[in-house]
């Protein structure tokens, strides 16, 4: 979609980069030019990654272990960012923890492991990084990827709800206040993208992913490389008016649900006739 050689120059740093939508996302800006960090708590990971990624796009991969929920940590990943590349230009908040559980079932323990890595971490990164850039002069670009319930809610990943829609209170606050200083600030909402960990967490069985093509009006799961895409694009400066939005990828599926009578759609034609008739007849009366 892109030129190639759009992100040369520059350097993007990704949290949870080892795997699924991170690994998709740092392959294709590697791809399109950019040297790349990725961190996360599995260095074993990431270094398969990050030589795997080297290999396809022969750019530079650097693999950093670090624990968003410490601040600490995240200091130190940034650091040896700096050191290897210099400050980034490009921060993705991939970082994220998610179940499937009744909110009642919850320990504390259970809602602090989403909510640390979810908004905690994703704040931790955005300050420790923005505050550099602004002390360094320099612009860039941040980008969140949340979730369509973020805008709803929804039962059973309460945690997960909340912290998101933080996540993205977060980058719109920022977004008005650090635009002087030449940051940018969006948001990604994917639907459903068939990824091998986020999947065992929350479609154990694999029932929920057949039921969602019901509710698809595209009939399909999300790709990888669709959502990689689409970050490039909003991480690069094709987009540089576009700042504190929070952008929908979700094949329909959040105004499928949110349509009153959107289940008209499995009425049949013969059905619709004899509706249409029932209707036709009521007119005047």
């Amino acid at each position: 979609m892109l030129k190639d050689g759009t992100f040369t120059g520059k350097t993007a740093f990704i949290t949870g980069g080892g795997t699924g939508l991170g690994k998709g996302m740092a392959t294709t800006l590697s791809r399109l030019g950019a040297q790349v960090v990725i961190t996360s708590r599995k260095l074993d990971v990431l270094k398969g990654t990050a030589e795997e990624i080297e290999k396809a796009t022969g750019n530079k991969v650097l693999a950093v272990a670090a624990d968003v929920r410490n601040p600490d940590a995240v200091k130190a990943a940034v650091d040896e960012c700096v050191e290897h590349f210099g400050l980034p230009n490009i921060v993705i908040n991939n970082a994220a923890g998610n179940f499937i559980s009744p909110t009642e079932r919850l320990t504390s323990n259970g809602w602090k492991a989403v909510t640390d890595i979810v908004l905690n971490g994703t704040a931790f990164v955005s300050l420790e990084l923005g505050r550099r850039m602004i002390e360094a002069n320099q612009g860039g670009v941040f980008l969140a990827i949340t979730t369509i319930y973020a805008m709803s809610g929804s039962g059973f990943v309460t945690p997960s709800a909340a912290a998101k829609a933080g996540v993205e209170a977060l980058a719109k606050s920022l977004a008005s206040e650090w635009g002087r200083y030449g940051i940018r600030y969006n948001c990604i909402q994917p639907g459903p993208i068939r990824t091998k960990g986020a999947f065992s967490r929350l479609d154990p069985t694999g029932q929920w992913s057949e039921k969602m093509l019901d509710v698809l009006p595209t009939g399909r799961l999300g790709e990888v490389q669709e959502l990689a895409n689409l970050v490039a694009y909003m991480v690069s400066d094709y987009s540089s008016w576009m700042t504190g939005e929070v952008v929908k990828l979700d094949g329909g599926e959040y105004y499928s649900r949110a349509g009153s009578f959107n289940e008209l759609r499995d009425v049949t034609k013969e059905q619709w006739d004899m509706l249409a008739q029932m209707i036709k007849s009521t007119k005047g009366s």
